[in-house]
C-alpha cells in the first residue's frame, strides 16, 4: 500500500514572510563604489534628455572616488557606543545620531575646488563658487536637512554637493569601522554591523534606501538588496514585499514603454497598493552595469509616470530632490 499525502503550495506572501528572517547579508561599500557610479553615468548619459546633469554627476562621483583613495583617519565609535546600538537593536552609524565630526566638510571644499578647476556647466560653477564661500553654519544646517530625508530649508541646488560630501564621509566610516574589526581581536571586538530592528532602513547608518537592486552570482543570485543612499551599503529584503510598510499584498511593478511597446525590464517600479508608496528596482540579470543611484536618478520619466497614478516616492535619492523645499537661510549668515 502506497501513502499519499497532499503537498500544498505556498502563496507569494507565505514565501515573503517565512523568507524574511532566515538570512540578512550585507554587502559594505567597496572601495570602486564611486567609481562604479561614474562609468553607469556616463554610460546612461548617452542620449539622454539629461545627459548635462548626468555628466555632472558623473564628475563629482570621480572626485568622490579619487578622495575615497585619499587615507583619512575618523574618529570611530567605540566598544561601548557599539555595544549600546546593538543592545537597541540601532544603526552604529545613524546618520541623525552619530556626532558628525567637522571633517566632513575639509571633504566637501576639497571637492568643490576639484570641480572648479573642471569643465562643468557655467551654472554648477555659479553653485560651485557660492557654496565654496558658505559659512560653516549654513553647511551644518543644509547637512542636518538632507540627513533628515529633505527636511524644510534644504536647498535642492546645494543638495547634490552637500551629499556627495556626506557620502563620501558616511563611505569612510563604514570601511574603517569594519576594517577595524577585522584587523583586531574578534573574541573581545564586537561586530559593528548587523541585524537592526528596522529591515527598511540601512542597517549601518539608518538612511532610506535610494533604489533596490537583484543581484547575480553565486549563493547571491535573484537576492534583492536595498541600497543606502548615504553609505552605500547593501541589505538584504525579500522580494515582492513592500519597503516602506513590509505588506506583501498588493504589490504591482511599473516600467517604462519603449516606442515599439515594450517594457522595460532594467528599471521597474515597486507599488504597494496598501501603502500607496513605490521604490525602483534595478535588475542586475537584464544589464550586468546597472547602479541603483545612477539608474535611479536616469530613469525620472518613471518617477513622473508613477506618481501621476498618486503612489508616493519612498526612495531617496540625494543628487535629485523632488519637490520644492523651503527657501534656504543666506549662506554668508544674514
Amino acid at each position: 500500500m502506497t501513502a499519499s499525502s497532499t503537498i500544498r503550495l505556498m502563496t507569494p506572501e507565505e514565501i515573503a514572510v517565512n523568507a524574511g528572517p532566515r538570512a540578512a547579508p550585507l554587502r559594505l561599500p567597496e572601495p570602486g563604489l564611486f567609481a562604479e557610479r561614474q562609468l553607469r553615468l556616463q554610460q546612461l548619459a548617452e542620449g539622454h534628455a539629461m545627459r548635462d546633469y548626468l555628466l555632472f554627476v558623473a564628475e563629482l562621483a570621480r572626485h568622490q572616488h579619487e578622495r575615497l583613495q585619499q587615507p583619512r583617519a575618523l574618529k570611530l565609535p567605540d566598544e561601548m557606543a557599539l555595544g549600546a546600538a546593538m543592545a537597541g537593536g540601532q544603526p552604529p552609524l545613524d546618520a541623525q545620531l552619530h556626532k558628525r565630526d567637522p571633517v566632513w566638510r575639509e571633504e566637501l571644499r576639497a571637492l568643490l575646488g576639484a570641480l572648479a578647476g573642471g569643465a562643468i556647466p557655467e551654472a554648477a560653477r555659479t553653485l560651485v563658487t557660492q557654496l565654496a564661500q558658505a559659512d560653516d553654519a549654513y553647511l551644518e544646517q543644509q547637512a542636518s536637512a538632507l540627513l533628515a530625508g529633505g527636511a524644510p530649508g534644504l536647498d535642492p541646488a546645494a543638495a547634490p554637493l552637500i551629499a556627495a560630501a556626506l557620502q563620501l564621509h558616511w563611505t569612510r566610516l563604514v570601511q574603517q569601522l569594519q576594517a577595524r574589526f577585522e584587523q583586531g581581536d574578534h573574541s573581545e571586538t564586537l561586530a559593528p554591523f548587523g541585524l537592526i530592528d528596522d529591515p527598511t532602513v540601512c542597517p549601518c547608518c539608518g538612511s532610506r534606501p535610494v533604489a533596490s537592486i537583484t543581484r547575480v552570482g553565486a549563493e547571491q543570485s535573484g537576492l534583492r538588496f536595498l541600497a543606502c543612499s548615504l553609505c552605500g551599503t547593501q541589505w538584504h529584503y525579500v522580494r515582492i514585499k513592500c519597503t516602506h510598510c513590509q505588506g506583501t499584498k498588493g504589490i504591482s511593478f511599473q516600467a517604462l514603454v519603449d516606442a515599439d511597446d515594450k517594457k522595460s525590464e532594467v528599471v521597474q517600479a515597486e507599488c504597494c497598493e496598501t501603502c500607496g508608496r513605490y521604490l525602483k528596482q534595478v535588475h542586475m540579470e537584464k544589464d550586468l552595469q546597472v547602479e541603483p543611484l545612477a539608474d535611479d536618478l536616469a530613469t525620472l520619466t518613471l518617477d513622473l509616470l508613477v506618481g501621476e497614478l498618486g503612489v508616493v516616492r519612498h526612495g531617496f535619492n540625494p543628487m535629485l530632490i523632488l519637490g520644492e523645499a523651503d527657501p534656504p537661510p543666506d549662506p554668508g549668515g544674514h
